[in-house]
């Protein structure tokens, strides 16, 4: 499974309570805040919840660490 980067595009002022703790969830709070999270069926969940507050990319499994040559 990959993962995805999650980032917070529109403010969460005047949304509903849950939209509020769904963001707080994914480890966002304030627009433009990003958080890597696991590919996985509850992430996918929360993600459904509040796609009009967030943007979603998928990141490349093999990212190179450092050290390694590209």
């Amino acid at each position: 499974m990959g993962e995805l980067k999650v980032t917070q595009v529109r403010s969460a002022i005047g949304s509903k309570p849950k939209h509020r703790g769904t963001l707080r969830a994914l480890g966002l709070g304030r627009v433009g805040r990003s958080h890597v999270l696991p590919d996985r069926p509850e992430v996918r969940g929360m993600i459904a919840r509040v796609p009009h507050l967030i943007r979603v990319d998928e990141v490349d499994a093999k990212r190179p660490k450092s050290g390694d040559t590209p």
